[in-house]
């Protein structure tokens, strides 16, 4: 994972006179390389990655010094800041001490992690994703809606380029989207029954706002929102769809003789409800999950029959043990990918040698189902577990200790589900894991963190992980998600994410 999520640190400098920005800074700095050469270069906003604000422009920048931006002061590396503020038409003395300046890129990425209230800018090819790389205006480097070269950026200077500096180009980045559960039985079920028996509609939905909240309305006490659509139907559809390659977790088996449960927590899903999973642009599912074995393992392998005739790819469960620890490995961009996916709740449902069932997930089987991906040449390794405290926020010990092992065993991203919260987030040894998405098509409107979740929305350059957006939803309709504003609503699910992160390096 490119970039700091912390580290010892030197100080910082600062034009302007002593100010209390220079005085947060002072803990910052790393050493310049000397084998950079002044090129044309484009560099980026960037602000802290726990920010719900996706864009900015000038007039905020110029805003900082008189207390008019939604930032309060502004970051540079000191051997780029004089040619970054030309490019902008702002001058030093304009934004006084409201200026700050460190050693590095690195440096940058730190402080911005400690002061969210900060912009900075940074070179494309020295963006991580341990901060938010903001649009410029309309204009995206990063993520899906991204410009399709150099080219069409608008923010380029003369700045120092090193020799071994990775390039970055948005013409040859590639983007992966990650939700949560699906459903196909009970509410899911249900929804598509009331809208003409089209499963696509459960892939509608736009974007949506909380305007208040009914007090105990819930059947278990909680408080439930009120929730206005804004409209923008399709938005979840173009967020999976645009994406290069699209995963989620699929909750529930597709079976032949499937039963529509209004009730209860044993679900088979219409098969045919998998064209609407097809259509909205997911492209692998995981299997491994504590309801895989609701219709028996002859359920397992009709389902993976089904998820195949819809073009579905899928992984972490099988005929055996063998066939359910096989990763998927496809190429994206050119980039080898391999998922994992494993369970950890049903462990009556783990395949053995003669039965079909899931893929069970210890360090042993880490270990080597890794070493077997990396082994097929992947390079991108995904592991997809199924575990953790259904309706809690914080990762158990257990969830921990068995994401540190899949990092030790060489996997670069964790991404877990079963909760039916979204969970936290942690950086370990510079890779990512998220504990838990939430749900995305699965209904269980009863409180207000069943019916919110995220999905991510990754960039890669080459295998290089440079970005990393989280996109709020709330499910209406049973079954529906409908994208939330990061700064506005969205702030719910974020800052329950974000606090159940406290403790966690980020």
């Amino acid at each position: 994972m490119a970039g700091p999520v912390g580290g010892s640190v030197a100080p910082a400098t600062s034009p302007g006179a002593s100010s209390p920005a220079a005085s947060a800074a002072a803990s910052v700095a790393a050493s310049a390389s000397p084998r950079a050469a002044i090129a044309d270069a484009a560099f980026v906003p960037v602000t802290s990655f726990r920010t719900g604000e996706t864009a900015t422009s000038a007039a905020e920048v110029i805003g900082i010094a008189s207390g008019s931006s939604q930032f309060v002061s502004l970051v540079l590396v000191k051997a780029d800041a004089a040619s970054e503020l030309a490019a902008l038409g702002i001058g030093a003395d304009a934004l006084g001490n409201h200026l700050v300046t460190v050693a590095s890129a690195d440096a940058l990425m730190t402080t911005l992690a400690k002061q969210r209230t900060w912009l900075g800018f940074l070179r494309a090819d020295q963006v991580g994703p341990s901060v938010r790389a903001l649009a410029w205006g309309r204009a995206s480097l990063f993520g899906e809606a991204r410009v399709a070269s150099l080219a069409d950026w608008p923010l380029h200077a003369q700045l120092p380029v090193a020799a071994d500096s990775i390039a970055y180009d948005p013409a040859n980045a590639w983007t992966l989207a990650a939700a949560g559960d699906l459903g196909l039985d009970r509410g899911a079920s249900l929804a598509i029954q009331q809208h003409g028996n089209d499963p696509d509609y459960l892939y509608d939905g736009g974007t949506a706002k909380i305007t208040g909240h009914c007090k105990n309305c819930s059947q278990f006490g909680w408080d439930l929102p009120y929730v206005e659509r804004l409209g923008r139907g399709g938005a979840v559809r173009a967020l999976i769809k645009g994406a290069d390659f699209a995963i989620a977790n699929m909750e529930e088996v597709a079976v032949k003789n499937w039963t529509f449960h209004r009730h209860g927590t044993v679900f088979t899903g219409n098969p045919a409800y998998l064209a609407g999973v097809r259509d909205a642009g997911f492209d692998w599912v995981s299997m491994a999950n504590n309801h895989v074995g609701d219709f028996g393992a002859a359920g397992v392998l009709q389902s993976m029959g089904y998820l195949t005739q819809y073009g579905l790819l899928h992984g972490g469960a099988g005929a055996n043990t063998t066939a359910a620890h096989k990763p998927s490995i496809v190429t994206v961009h050119g980039v080898v990918l391999a998922l994992l996916s494993y369970d950890t709740i049903a462990p009556i449902y783990n395949a053995t040698a003669t039965k079909a069932g899931s893929a069970r997930m210890t360090r042993a089987w880490l270990q080597r189902d890794i070493k077997a991906a990396r082994a097929a040449g992947a390079q991108v390794v995904i592991v997809w577990p199924h575990w953790g405290v259904e309706y809690t926020a914080a990762p158990t010990q257990t969830q921990q200790t068995l994401a540190h092992d899949a990092i030790d065993a060489g996997a670069d991203l964790v991404i877990g589900n079963h909760p039916h919260w979204a969970q936290a987030m942690e950086v370990y040894r510079g890779h990512p894991i998220w504990y838990a998405l939430g749900n995305f098509t699965f209904d269980q409107n009863w409180s207000e963190p069943t019916m919110e979740g995220i999905s991510l929305e990754f960039t890669f350059s080459g295998s290089r992980l440079v970005q990393v957006w989280l996109h709020p939803h709330i499910v209406l309709d049973w079954a529906q998600p409908n994208l939330m504003d990061p700064a506005g609503s969205g702030k719910v699910v974020l800052n329950q994410i974000f606090k159940a992160s406290k403790n966690l390096p980020w």
